[in-house]
């Protein structure tokens, strides 16, 4: 059997009077690409933000790998392993696309994110042939020297894909990596998702397509009002009555 990478247990995050996630529980293994539906309003992204160290839980606890992460910052949760694409692309406009995947390699290699990018990729040359390999596991590599900022907003979802894979991270977090994507779009990005896949890195989706889902996820878990209320292998949760109700007001998924 995996090993856990993952184990958020008990967590109870409130806003005002709002429990955005109520005694979740939740195990990710090694290895596999677990997926988090549910609707809008669910406490997906309030998971994510969770497990990264952006929101502390009011209860419950965070461990990676063994370790509780609860209470760190998120630097040095990402210096832990953990890497996160988010729903709006966070890259360097006005750097190169290659440039951009190197600069999250230089940060993590000098142990922090407060330098400077421009000084430090300067100075640097030998991340350029690691850089432009992780350029093509997203297939960008044929427009490695074009201002990030021109780039469709598809093109600039796979770029911090690049920008996340080469820290090298055990688990990474995709924060609706489909989001407002052209249908050819999807389907790249789904390839490059199946094309990550095999090399055995631990993920965890969150994504609305259904399409997207079915397509990589080894095991879904199904949240609503702030719990999980089904998990399962794609088939189960596609077949679940419960989820059905819940996700969809009864129509198949």
């Amino acid at each position: 059997m995996s090993n856990t990478v993952l184990e958020v247990k008990n967590v109870l995050k409130t806003f005002g009077g709002l429990k955005a996630l109520n005694d979740l529980n939740l195990t990710v293994k090694e290895g596999t690409v677990h997926a988090i539906i549910g609707p809008n309003g669910a406490g997906k992204s309030t998971m994510l933000n969770v497990c990264i160290g952006q929101l502390t839980p009011d209860t419950g606890s965070v461990t990676f790998n063994g370790e509780m992460i609860t209470g760190k910052k998120p630097f040095e949760i990402n210096q832990a392993g953990i890497s996160r694409v988010f729903q709006t692309p966070a890259i360097f406009e006005d750097l190169t696309i290659l440039q951009n995947v190197m600069v999250p390699a230089l940060a993590s290699r000098d142990g922090d994110f407060t330098f400077n990018a421009f000084k430090s990729l300067q100075k640097e040359n030998d991340l350029e042939e690691e850089a432009m390999k992780f350029l093509q596991e997203v297939s960008l590599e044929d427009q490695a020297h074009n201002l990030a900022g021109s780039m469709s907003r598809g093109n600039k979802r796979r770029l911090e894909l690049a920008m996340c894979l080469i820290q090298h991270p055990k688990l990474l977090l995709l924060d609706e990596p489909t989001a407002g994507m052209a249908r050819h779009d999807t389907n790249r990005t789904i390839d490059t998702l199946k094309k990550i896949k095999e090399g055995g890195m631990t993920k965890i989706i969150i994504e609305h397509d259904m399409h997207v889902v079915f397509s990589i996820a080894d095991r879904i878990s199904v949240l609503a009002q702030g719990t999980i209320i089904a998990e399962g292998t794609p088939d189960e949760i596609r077949g679940n009555p419960k989820v059905q109700e819940a996700y969809l007001g009864g129509a198949h998924l």
